[in-house]
């Protein structure tokens, strides 16, 4: 891979931008991405100069919002951003790096991205193959801000809607935005706005921010702000009369 990368990135364009036409030869074109946002009635984030926010951050949040975004995010990526020669492979095959553990201020482990397999982009794990005999399970926590922060608030309610599996789905349930059969595979993008909601309420992200995040007006974000207050209303209502009712029969 690493002596056809070039070739490889080559088709990588050739494969990806026939839907977006914003490249030319190896160079990404922001006037052409900005017609291609337009022609598809996709808000972006811009500088305080006016010009498109083109971070890779920016294009990881908006494809969150906006689906279509994700293969040009990828593309990017692996063209700027990935560096295989740089993987810390040895001569057993195997990818060693420094974890970096507590680096953040959110005590995360913070690897160097070109020398940790995790660190490009997701189709380059295809080169984690276990030896002849042996097994490899990938393992991730899910949600994991939500089930911290239900704990530690003592919001039983919150608990319970993160033993459900999907906390995310259960609040836009809660909100009465989608049916009560409603799963991830039947309403993913109303969940992805919900799943927004929660993660900006975490972090006292206020309407502005928010809808610049999930890439719509601002009404939206602070409609989706109003349903989760009105919420937790309901949920510290609902956990009141239980906590009455628990009084009530003790006494």
């Amino acid at each position: 891979m690493r002596h056809h990368w070039t070739g490889i990135q080559d088709e990588l364009i050739a494969e990806i931008d026939r839907d977006y036409g914003v490249f030319d030869g190896r160079s990404f074109r922001q006037e052409r991405w900005q017609h291609w946002l337009a022609a598809n009635g996709i808000p972006w984030p811009t500088t305080d100069t006016g010009q498109l926010k083109l971070t890779d951050r920016t294009f990881r949040e908006m494809a969150k919002a906006h689906p279509t975004v994700s293969p040009m995010r990828e593309l990017r990526s692996a063209l700027s951003d990935m560096r295989l020669a740089d993987l810390a492979v040895g001569s057993d095959g195997r990818n060693r790096t420094i974890l970096s553990a507590f680096q953040s201020r959110t005590g995360r482990c913070q690897p160097g991205n070109s020398r940790y397999i995790f660190g490009p982009s997701v189709w380059l794990r295809c080169l984690i193959q276990p030896p002849s005999g042996w097994g490899v399970a990938y393992i991730d926590w899910c949600q994991q801000e939500y089930g911290i922060a239900a704990v530690l608030s003592g919001d039983q309610a919150m608990q319970a809607a993160y033993l459900s599996g999907d906390p995310y789905l259960e609040f836009a349930k809660q909100a009465g935005a989608v049916p009560a059969n409603a799963t991830k595979k039947t309403h993913n993008t109303a969940r992805e706005l919900f799943k927004q909601c929660v993660l900006a309420v975490g972090y006292d992200m206020e309407a502005k921010s928010l809808a610049q995040r999930i890439g719509k007006p601002e009404i939206v974000a602070r409609d989706l702000l109003r349903s989760h207050r009105e919420t937790a209303d309901q949920r510290f209502i609902a956990f009141g009369i239980e906590i009455g009712v628990r009084f009530v029969e003790h006494d």
